[in-house]
């Protein structure tokens, strides 16, 4: 189906508007397109004003169209100028062609445009590396922007259940770019952003192994390098190591980002990498950090429940008493088969301990410290009859 001639002109009979990126390639996949991106060639940002464009604040000139309200940015040509990904010099103007500005792209399965009539524009190869299920970069000036580690790996994530593999060149590119030190220049918000959106793909283990194969992994996150195999397990899922295994689990279990984030993230922290330095680096949200730290104390305690006694069980269920949901969704991901004895045990404890009423105790004359080891005592007491009647004391 051919572009609506009502959002790709305007007014300005000189400008072409081309859909581009994502949206062309989903199509020729046969994937829902969820957003669509133009590219305005031949225009000026007074061009775009007189037509009725909306500005967008930033620093690219990119303008919201009047009526449909989808993004239409001026072709561009980038020079790099500087290390890391904000070292560019971005170039607009009517002489700028669509074939610079899809060669900026990173990889050719997104460097397609299509035109009002339908026709693709595909100057880099892009649907023969869709037939052939490849992601490969468009030029070497893919090396000089360390997002787009991140960018394919979290492709990798979408795409791989679809046959989708990295390139064998594309691959050495990477290798390249991650033994280079360019992702020294990245902050810790733009990577938590690409692997967020790569958690809740398909295969977000797939943005891991990628990662990892190309030695970036270790670099961004070393810990979590070091509890991978060095290639992935694709064929032998047993050789996929524990964090991915679990990551798995936690797909499989339609877990939300958070708890695949904490799934995936526990492997990356030691004594020297701590929970609250790595989320802050990251600047994942609040809720999310402290799941995160919750979850890291919560785990060794869970482990040594079954041999413990109704103090230790009412000590972890008043200590995360707030959270216990997602920490017993946390636990049947990670520790599966402790879970399946304690979760059930776990709930009639918490029924038993909440049971206690302290109005009651009140009533007899209780307070302050008095009515706190009375409370205890008594709670203990009701967890105690319930680990009785499991068998577990």
């Amino acid at each position: 189906m051919g572009i609506d001639s009502s959002q790709s002109r305007v007014g300005k009979q000189s400008v072409e508007m081309y859909l581009v990126g994502g949206a062309v390639r989903d199509k020729l996949l046969g994937l829902p397109v969820k957003d669509r991106d133009w590219v305005v060639v031949g225009a000026t940002v007074e061009d775009m004003l007189e037509m009725g464009f909306q500005p967008v604040p930033g620093v690219f000139p990119v303008f919201i169209h009047p009526q449909t309200g989808e993004e239409y940015a001026l072709a561009r040509r980038e020079t790099k100028t500087g290390p890391g990904y904000h070292g560019f010099s971005v170039e607009t103007g009517p002489d700028v062609t669509l074939e610079q500005d899809l060669a900026r792209r990173d990889l050719t399965i997104n460097a397609m445009a299509e035109d009002e009539r339908g026709t693709i524009i595909d100057p880099f190869g892009g649907r023969k590396d869709l037939q052939r299920r490849l992601l490969r970069h468009v030029t070497p000036a893919f090396a000089e922007d360390p997002v787009r580690l991140l960018r394919i790996a979290r492709f990798s994530a979408r795409f791989s259940s679809l046959g989708f593999h990295v390139a064998h060149e594309t691959h050495g590119v990477m290798k390249e770019m991650a033994a280079a030190g360019e992702l020294a220049h990245l902050q810790g918000q733009r990577i938590w952003q690409e692997m967020a959106r790569a958690l809740m793909e398909a295969q977000p283990w797939r943005f891991f192994q990628v990662l990892h194969a190309c030695g970036a992994l270790g670099r961004l996150f070393p810990v979590l390098a070091s509890a991978l195999p060095d290639s992935p397990g694709d064929e032998n899922p047993e050789e996929d190591g524990e964090p991915i295994a679990v990551l798995k689990r936690a797909v499989t279990g339609k877990a939300s980002l958070a708890l695949r984030f904490v799934c995936i993230m526990q492997y990356a922290v030691d004594a020297g990498h701590p929970a609250s330095q790595l989320t802050a680096w990251l600047a994942v949200e609040k809720k999310t950090a402290t799941l995160f730290e919750n979850w890291l104390l919560a785990r060794p305690l869970l482990l040594d429940l079954p041999k413990g006694n109704a103090r230790a069980y009412r000590q972890y269920l008043q200590r995360f008493r707030h959270c216990l949901p997602q920490l017993g969704q946390l636990a049947q991901i990670c520790m599966p088969h402790l879970a399946e004895q304690l979760s059930p045990l776990l709930e009639q404890a918490r029924a038993a301990m909440l049971s206690v009423d302290v109005a009651e105790l009140q009533e007899q004359g209780l307070q302050g410290r008095f009515l706190g080891e009375e409370l205890r005592r008594r709670q203990e007491q009701a967890i105690a009859s319930v680990l009785r009647g499991s068998g577990e004391n």
